[in-house]
């Protein structure tokens, strides 16, 4: 359009067009004055200003400038540098403070403008089209962005953590300069994704991280501890926790992540678990000594027709396998740690060792009716011992937590390429807040109905690390004053 074409327009006809265009100034190429011709409806209203009390008035005398501002997209300098260049100017992001009718008081205010120069017949610049957006919404919340990002990292920075993000379609590998920090290189160093995966321990890479990998493109989330190799080749332990993002047809494009040094705290762990093993391993010989004992002295009475020495002498040794299934339990505690718990896997029929389970419990401590229901004979490749352990934690659970006389169900069958092994008990039940955490290591669940049950809580710990280690699944179903059903599975072998 040139001011030719505005000219040969009935002016009533163009104000009109002009007046309900969107956001649209119209002034005059007069510096410094730079006069207001025309205001469109929309522009009036995202300045809060009245058309009567700007048009034929100087657009600075309308909206003044800061003089002390001398950014280059001030409205004056971009008004000048439209009429000296001939070209259109845009301003992406201006601040301009606008009254606010209410409060009187002005408030900031973000514009995306659009400067464009308007000839007349002489092809000079005539006049100035200035269109607005009030951008204010998109800047704040940017600003709130950046603000939130700032906290978060300032928190991240706190707590010690490396964050960072992977791009699952190009690999692109974001980080944090803390989590260079805590692969052992200065912070300033540029490292690259496959140079800290070589950095992992090769075991750990593989059984560990690759399945977590794996595992958290299906459900989202991922949750490990590894071992790390500095460039100095001393030993490290990081603790990694992140999720998924998915797009909006739910494939996965970026992972995001933090890694936390946990090295101290795991060698304070460590050394417990070796006080542990060898306070447990020095246990095991007098208590072999005295259920030693024991048993020779049944047999020297046994013709003694004396109850009380008959049911001391049974009750010491109920107690002495108590105390040796302890110690077992503290010395498979202590080798849990990444190639100490060896398995010993074989073939083995699941329903016989549940039955012998089920006759040396109730041999030892009939004070349930335990029900055991199975299908035909099932085959499984494991470690016998340790999964005839998971079994006999879930009854000894069972019986602690549930009336004398009440009934203690197992089930056993085959369910999609798996066995799956139930026991159900009629027991105080467990709340739905506690049951996420059972299997964690040393936690018990504390209420009234449960202070006089003894225990350390590495029953449940044992049997899900056991069950994991078969590349099994574990868990429990339960309603408080309803009894639980607790439960593992594992791959039959093909």
């Amino acid at each position: 359009m040139s001011a030719g074409s505005i000219s040969r327009l009935p002016k009533d006809i163009f104000q009109t067009i002009f007046e309900k265009s969107p956001g649209s100034l119209l002034v005059a190429a007069d510096p410094p004055c730079f006069t207001i011709i025309a205001a469109s409806d929309t522009y009036l209203a995202i300045t809060s200003s009245e058309r009567d009390a700007i048009v034929g008035k100087s657009f600075f005398e309308s909206f003044p400038d800061d003089e002390s501002f001398e950014d280059e997209n001030s409205a004056r300098k971009v008004f000048t540098r439209v009429i000296g260049t001939r070209q259109k100017i845009d301003v992406p992001n201006y601040r301009f403070d606008v009254l606010n009718p209410e409060t009187k008081q002005r408030e900031a205010h973000y514009w995306s403008c659009c400067n464009t120069p308007i000839f007349d017949d002489n092809n000079d610049v005539a006049y100035v089209l200035n269109t607005v957006v009030d951008i204010s919404e998109e800047v704040r919340a940017t600003e709130a962005a950046i603000e939130n990002e700032n906290r978060l990292r300032l928190a991240a920075d706190a707590a010690a953590l490396g964050t960072w993000e992977l791009n699952l379609k190009d690999m692109n590998f974001i980080y944090s300069p803390r989590l260079v920090e805590i692969f052992g290189y200065p912070a300033e160093v540029a490292i690259a994704l496959n140079d800290i995966r070589e950095q992992v321990n090769a075991d750990d890479m593989q059984n560990i991280v690759i399945k977590s990998y794996h595992e958290a493109l299906i459900n989202g989330k991922y949750l490990y501890e590894v071992r790390i190799y500095w460039p100095d080749g001393s030993l490290h332990w990081i603790k990694v926790q992140g999720i998924v993002v998915n797009n909006e047809k739910k494939a996965p494009i970026v992972m995001l992540g933090t890694v936390l040094d946990i090295t101290e705290s795991k060698s304070d762990e460590i050394r417990k678990n070796d006080f542990i093993a060898m306070a447990s391993h020095e246990l095991k010989t007098p208590l072999t000594s005295l259920k030693a004992y024991i048993q020779l002295l049944s047999k020297k009475l046994d013709h003694a027709n004396d109850s009380f020495i008959s049911t001391a002498l049974s009750k010491a040794n109920y107690q002495v396998n108590k105390m040796t299934d302890l110690i077992h339990g503290f010395l498979d505690l202590s080798r849990l740690e990444p190639g100490k718990l060896k398995l010993k896997v074989q073939f083995f029929e699941m329903n016989k060792l549940i039955r012998d389970i089920v006759a040396e419990s109730v041999a030892t401590n009939p004070t349930h009716v335990i029900e055991f229901q199975s299908q035909d004979m099932i085959t499984v490749a494991a470690d016998r011992e340790k999964i005839g352990q998971v079994v006999s934690n879930f009854l000894s659970n069972a019986a602690k937590y549930s009336e004398r006389g009440s009934k203690i169900t197992i089930t056993s069958r085959k369910i999609d390429g798996n066995i799956e092994v139930k026991v159900t008990d009629e027991g105080i039940g467990i709340k739905p807040k506690h049951q996420e955490r059972l299997f964690q290591r040393f936690y018990r669940v504390e209420n009234e109905k449960m202070k006089n049950v003894s225990g350390f809580g590495i029953g449940l710990y044992l049997s899900s690390e056991i069950i994991q280690r078969h590349s099994g699944k574990i868990g429990v179903e339960s309603a408080e004053d309803k009894g639980s059903t607790f439960y593992f599975s594992l791959p039959l072998p093909s």
